[in-house]
C-alpha cells in the first residue's frame, strides 16, 4: 500500500514541473495527504510495536530477576 501511495506521489509530483503556476496550496494538500497516511500507518502498526516492546521488556525482566 505504501509502495502504491509513493508511486501516485511521485507521477503527481512529475507532473507538476509540465504545469506553470501551481499554486502553494496543492502542494500544502499533498503534503496533509502523506501526513494522514503516515499518521493511519503506525496507527495500525502501533498494536504490533508494542507487543514487540512487551516481549524485550518481559524477556529482560526475566533475566535481571
Amino acid at each position: 500500500m505504501l509502495t502504491q501511495l509513493l508511486n501516485t506521489l511521485m507521477l503527481y509530483f512529475g507532473s507538476l514541473e509540465q504545469e506553470e503556476g501551481q499554486d502553494l496550496a496543492e502542494y500544502a494538500l499533498v503534503i496533509a495527504l502523506v501526513a494522514i497516511a503516515a499518521i493511519i500507518a503506525l496507527g495500525a502498526l502501533s498494536g504490533g510495536i508494542n507487543g514487540i516492546f512487551d516481549s524485550i521488556a518481559g524477556t529482560l525482566g526475566d533475566a535481571g530477576g
